[in-house]
């Protein structure tokens, strides 16, 4: 897997050391945007990048990088809107179940996929989008796009799964 700031969805690179540095995610019974989101290009060229009618679909890899401390669970979701703020007409592509707050140690990394086929029409941007139970707290999590996330049930001998 290879990672580019251009398809992080939400957390950063370090430009000095490469390090990982996850986006905070907390606060209580709300949602949290991402940081980053993805242009998909003006929808009067002719469609956009997103329009499901044709290759393949999209996984976003969510990685916990800090485990939340206390709270219910997070449930982690792929929107689109028209804006970058990611506020204006929003709608929601894919989503995860709610994880409790106990199943995301550090090191978690949650696939999430958004098939080809939507039941909305493409808009320019899109992101993602944490919805919070509880009161969460201290926990980080970077968030990026992927060709294919390997099959995370398969875990080899040394506790790693190649991605």
């Amino acid at each position: 897997m290879i990672l580019d700031t251009l398809t992080l969805l939400s957390g950063a690179i370090s430009n000095t050391t490469g390090a990982l540095v996850g986006q905070a995610v907390a606060g209580t019974n709300t949602s949290v945007l991402g940081t980053n989101t993805m242009d998909l290009g003006s929808l009067n060229l002719g469609g956009n990048q997103l329009d499901n009618n044709s290759g393949a679909g999209i996984d976003i890899a969510f990685n916990v990088l800090t485990a939340p401390s206390a709270g219910t669970s997070v449930q982690f979701q792929l929107i689109q809107a028209d804006d970058a703020a990611l506020t204006t007409n929003v709608e929601g592509l894919a989503s995860t179940g709610a994880f409790a707050i106990a199943n995301l140690p550090i090191g978690t990394l949650v696939p999430l996929h958004c098939g080809r086929v939507v039941p909305y029409a493409p808009r320019r941007y899109i992101g993602v989008r944490y919805v919070l139970v509880g009161s969460i707290a201290s926990m980080t999590v970077m968030a990026f796009m992927t060709s294919n996330i390997s099959d995370l049930r398969t875990i080899y001998k040394g506790n790693f799964a190649i991605l």
